[in-house]
């Protein structure tokens, strides 16, 4: 995210050979919020993980705040010493929210208040009109839209329609074991990077999994978070995202 620019206008070959990953801190807030008080504090996570090697920040200000809190986003922002993706539901509320935080990017996403996790990508093609709006207003602050999407060929010509810049795989089904998902996931970065968009991926991903997915020479960023927060437990936080960007760009280099 250090780079973090859109797809259009770049240099090709230059884009496909690097990879950036960015660190989701939702759950440190999780844990926090489970016994209350200020401890551990999601912030300073966020600068252990960029001190580890991060390339940036992820958080996801749900309409519930279960995890990540006003506050906590705020700080996060205000801080921003490398790209933050704000991740957020297509709403009135967040995208008042994010004009006011002005984060380096804002990822929208589906969002029900039931669900654990996300579950799927977002329908851009049923919200096309709901969605114009909100991108344009993000779009003239200054902060660069992505859409995670699942990867459909019909959702990613949808989000470049809207005027996304950024489309993010949803890599979910594929972590899960589906078969073809791969191939669908390859054909989708291939699409999106067509239709001049920067192509981004996550969910699901780990140690044993992420190698095929950051071979893919047109993804440009992978977000993961419950993983290496998981990891950490086991490892500690920094050799944890050392080993996941290691993975990450030795599957680059011999792609």
């Amino acid at each position: 995210m250090s780079e973090h620019t859109s797809a259009r206008g770049a240099d090709g070959a230059a884009a496909r050979q690097t990879i950036r990953l960015g660190v989701n801190v939702d759950h440190v807030a999780t844990l926090r919020n489970a016994r209350g008080g200020g401890h551990p504090d999601p912030l300073s996570v966020a600068k252990a993980c960029v001190a580890a090697g991060a390339d940036g920040i992820t958080i996801h200000l749900r309409e519930d705040r279960r995890h990540i809190r006003d506050a906590d986003a705020e700080a996060i922002c205000g801080w921003a010493a490398v790209p933050v993706n704000f991740e957020m539901a297509a709403t009135a509320e967040m995208t008042a929210i994010a004009v006011k935080l002005r984060p380096h990017g804002v990822c929208i996403v589906p969002e029900r208040r039931a669900e654990i996790t996300t579950e799927g990508g977002l329908d851009v093609i049923g919200q096309r009109e709901a969605l114009r709006p909100i991108i344009a207003r993000l779009n003239a602050a200054g902060i660069i839209v992505s859409l995670f999407v699942d990867p459909d060929p019909a959702q990613v010509r949808a989000a470049a329609e809207v005027g996304a810049a950024v489309v993010e795989l949803h890599t979910g089904a594929y972590a899960n074991g589906h078969p073809g998902e791969l191939e669908r996931l390859r054909a989708a970065a291939a699409l999106t990077t067509q239709l001049g968009l920067e192509c981004h991926a996550g969910h699901g991903l780990t140690f044993s999994n992420v190698t095929p997915i950051a071979a893919l020479p047109e993804i440009r960023e992978l977000n993961i978070g419950h993983f290496l927060m998981g990891e950490a437990l086991l490892t500690g936080l920094p050799a944890a995202i050392k080993e996941m960007a290691r993975l990450m760009n030795a599957a680059r280099t011999t792609a």
